[in-house]
C-alpha cells in the first residue's frame, strides 16, 4: 500500500516543482514516515537530448569492439591491459574529454598472458581435448606426453589419512600428468535461472522499507554485505576441512610437482571456468602448469580409466609472465565541472579481466558504458556543475585492488579522510553485471540518499528501472562500488537482470562480444548520463551518513586488513 503510494506522490512532487515558474518555496514531500523529503529537480530537456544521442548515434558497441576483439582478454599488469587502457585515454580525450591519464599503482605481481595451447588424447582413443589454462601458471617443458594418474583423494580424511594416502602416490604424481580429483557429473537443469526479472518482482524489490520493521544490514542492490546465511555445519575436530584439504594439496604439489596438473570445469555445455585458484599465487616462482578440462572431456578420460583402460594424453602450453606487469594502472578521464568544479561525481568499471575469454560481460561492457555515458554528455554540450570523472579500474579481479588504491591515495577513510577531497567527493556510480537492464541501484548511505537516486532513475521506468535501495555496509567484495563503501563514501550499485551472467558468462570461455544486448547497454549508457548528470548537478552534495551515524568498517580478519577476493555469486554479482 506505501509503495502504491509513493509512486504517485513522486511523480506529483516532481511535477510541482519542476513546472512552477513562481517563486515559492520546494514542496515537501512524504515517501515514508519518518522521512520527509524536496523533491529532486528533473532537467527533462537534457534528458531528452541524452536519449536522442544515444539511440540515435551510439558508439556503446563500437567501444565495447575495441575493449574486448582488438585488446581482450586484459588480466592485470598485462600488455593487453595497458594498451587497452592507453586506448581509452586517447579515446577519451579526442572527444574533448580533461585529464585524461592513466594513474599508476603498485600490484607488486607480474601480469600474464597465456600464447597458445594444445592438447590430445592418444590412447586408447585419439581426440582434441577441450581446456583452458589456469591464469598465472607457467607454460609447461615443451611438449609433455604421458599416462593420466587420477588422484582418488579421501572424503574428510583425517590428517593421517590424507597423509598416507598422499605418500602412495607421491611417486606417481611426482613429473606425472595428474587428474587432481573425481569427476563431477553435472545434472540437467530443468529449471534454468531466469534472464530478466518481471517488472512486478522489481518493484517489490525496491518498495519502501515498513518503518514498524526491524533494522537490518541494508537493502536493494549490491554490497549489502552482513550476515548471509546460517551458520556454517559443524566440523568434526578430527577431520580437516575441505580449505585444509586444499592447503594440504598445494604443498604436496609444490613437494612432488607433476609436469602438468589436470583440473575438472564442472559446468555443463563446456563452460568453463578459468579463475585463480584457492591457495595459487599471482608470482611464477612454486608454480605448477595446470589447466581445466571442460567438464565432459574430463568425465569421458576418469570413465575410461574407471574401466581399467589406462589413458595417454598429449599437452604443449605457452604462457608468458610480464614484471613490468607489477605497476598496473587505473585509467582516468573528466568533463570539468562548472561553479562546483571542485567536487567530483564518479561512475566506473572495471577494465581488467580474466584470460580464457575477452571479458565482454565482465568487465569490458561496464567500461564501454561509462566511456558512453561520457561520450554522450559531451556530444550533447551539457555543463555540469561539479566535475565528472571517469575511471576504468585494474585489479579488481585480484579483490578490487585498483579502486582500493584509488581510494585510499585520493580520499582516505571516514576515520582517517584526507581533505579537502574526501569532503568533496559526491557519489560513485558502479556497473558490473554484465549486459543485462539496469532496474534499479544501492547507495551506501541514510535512506534520504536512496530517496534521491531512485527520483533521478524514475524517468526510465519504460526502460523496467523502478528504484534504489541503501546499504550501510562497509565490507568490501564483488565489486569497485565496495571500496567507497568501504571508506565510507557514496558508492552507488546497479542492480541489472543477469541474462546469462552467472550461468554462462562470468570468468568462463563465453566472455565474448556476441553475449552483449546492444538494445540493454545503449539504454544503460543513457540512464547513466542521466544519473550522473543530476547528481552533478544537485545544489547540494548527495546525503551521507554523519560522523556519530557512520557504520564501523569491518573487523579485519586475522590482523592486518587484506580485501576480500571478489568472488562473485552475485544474483547480481
Amino acid at each position: 500500500m506505501i509503495r502504491k503510494m509513493l509512486v504517485p506522490l513522486l511523480l506529483v512532487g516532481l511535477v510541482a516543482v519542476v513546472t512552477a515558474q513562481q517563486p515559492q518555496q520546494p514542496q515537501q514531500l512524504t515517501v515514508w514516515a519518518p522521512h520527509t523529503i524536496t523533491p529532486e529537480k528533473i532537467d527533462d530537456a537534457i534528458n531528452a537530448r541524452i536519449r536522442t544521442e544515444g539511440l540515435e548515434r551510439s558508439k556503446v558497441m563500437w567501444i565495447e569492439h575495441y575493449l574486448t576483439d582488438v585488446y581482450g582478454p586484459r588480466p592485470t599488469g598485462s600488455p593487453n591491459h595497458k594498451a587497452a587502457a592507453d586506448w581509452a585515454v586517447s579515446t577519451m580525450t579526442s572527444w574533448g574529454m580533461k585529464n585524461a591519464h592513466l594513474e599508476p599503482w603498485d600490484w607488486g605481481h607480474p601480469g600474464w598472458l597465456p600464447e597458445r595451447a594444445s592438447g590430445f588424447i592418444t590412447s586408447p582413443v585419439k581426440a582434441n581435448i577441450k581446456f583452458e589454462v589456469v591464469p598465472w601458471t607457467p607454460s609447461t617443458k615443451g611438449t609433455v606426453t604421458g599416462q593420466v594418474v587420477a588422484l582418488k583423494i579421501p572424503t574428510n580424511p583425517t590428517e593421517a589419512e590424507l597423509n598416507t594416502y598422499l605418500a602412495s602416490v607421491a611417486s606417481k604424481v611426482k613429473g606425472g600428468i595428474v587428474m587432481a580429483g573425481a569427476w563431477q557429473y553435472v545434472p540437467v537443469d530443468f529449471n534454468p535461472p531466469q534472464k530478466r526479472a518481471t517488472d512486478e518482482s522489481v518493484k517489490a524489490r525496491y518498495a519502501p522499507p515498513d518503518p514498524n520493521a526491524a533494522a537490518n544490514g541494508g537493502r536493494g542492490g549490491r554490497g549489502g554485505g552482513g550476515n548471509r546465511g546460517a551458520a556454517p555445519a559443524a566440523v568434526d575436530p578430527g577431520r580437516l576441512t575441505a580449505q585444509q584439504v586444499t592447503q594440504r594439496l598445494n604443498q604436496f604439489y609444490k613437494d612432488n610437482p607433476p609436469a602438468l596438473r589436470l583440473q575438472d570445469g564442472n559446468r555443463a555445455h563446456g563452460i568453463i571456468v578459468a579463475q585463480n585458484q584457492a591457495g595459487q599465487s599471482y608470482d611464477e616462482a612454486g608454480q605448477i602448469p595446470a589447466v581445466i578440462l571442460r567438464n565432459e572431456d574430463y568425465g569421458r578420460i576418469w570413465r575410461i580409466m574407471e574401466d581399467g583402460t589406462p589413458v595417454t594424453v598429449e599437452f604443449n602450453i605457452v604462457n608468458h609472465y610480464y614484471p613490468e606487469g607489477k605497476t598496473s594502472y587505473n585509467t582516468i578521464g573528466e568533463i570539468p565541472g562548472t561553479d562546483k568544479a571542485d567536487e567530483v561525481v564518479m561512475l566506473g568499471g572495471h577494465l581488467d579481466s580474466w584470460a580464457s575469454a575477452t571479458g565482454a560481460t565482465d568487465n569490458a561492457i561496464g567500461c564501454a558504458i561509462m566511456m558512453e555515458a561520457a561520450r554522450i554528455l559531451q556530444a550533447i554540450g551539457a555543463k555540469p556543475r561539479r566535475t565528472i570523472r571517469v575511471a576504468l579500474w585494474s585489479g579488481e579481479e585480484e579483490g578490487l585492488l585498483g579502486s582500493l588504491a584509488y581510494v585510499k591515495q585520493h580520499f582516505g577513510t571516514a576515520e582517517a579522510p584526507k581533505q579537502p577531497e574526501y569532503s568533496k567527493f559526491d557519489g560513485y556510480w558502479n556497473i558490473d553485471t554484465g549486459t543485462g537492464r539496469i532496474r534499479g541501484a544501492s547507495i551506501f548511505g541514510p535512506a534520504e540518499a536512496g530517496v534521491i537516486i531512485a527520483q533521478f532513475l524514475k524517468p526510465f521506468e519504460e526502460f523496467g528501472v523502478f528504484g534504489a535501495g541503501t546499504t550501510n555496509s562497509r565490507a568490501t567484495g564483488g565489486t569497485d562500488s565496495t571500496s567507497f563503501n568501504n571508506a565510507g563514501l557514496p558508492g552507488i550499485g546497479g542492480s541489472q537482470d543477469s541474462i546469462e551472467y552467472n550461468s554462462h558468462t562470468h570468468h568462463t570461455d563465453l566472455d565474448t562480444y556476441e553475449r552483449i544486448i546492444p538494445e540493454d547497454v545503449m539504454r544503460n549508457a543513457i540512464v547513466t548520463a542521466s544519473l550522473v548528470y543530476h547528481i552533478a548537478n544537485r545544489d547540494k552534495m548527495l546525503p551521507r551518513f554523519s560522523a556519530d551515524e557512520m557504520p564501523a568498517p569491518p573487523a579485519p580478519r586475522g590482523g592486518a586488513p587484506t580485501p576480500t577476493p571478489a568472488t562473485r555469486g552475485r544474483g547480481g554479482r
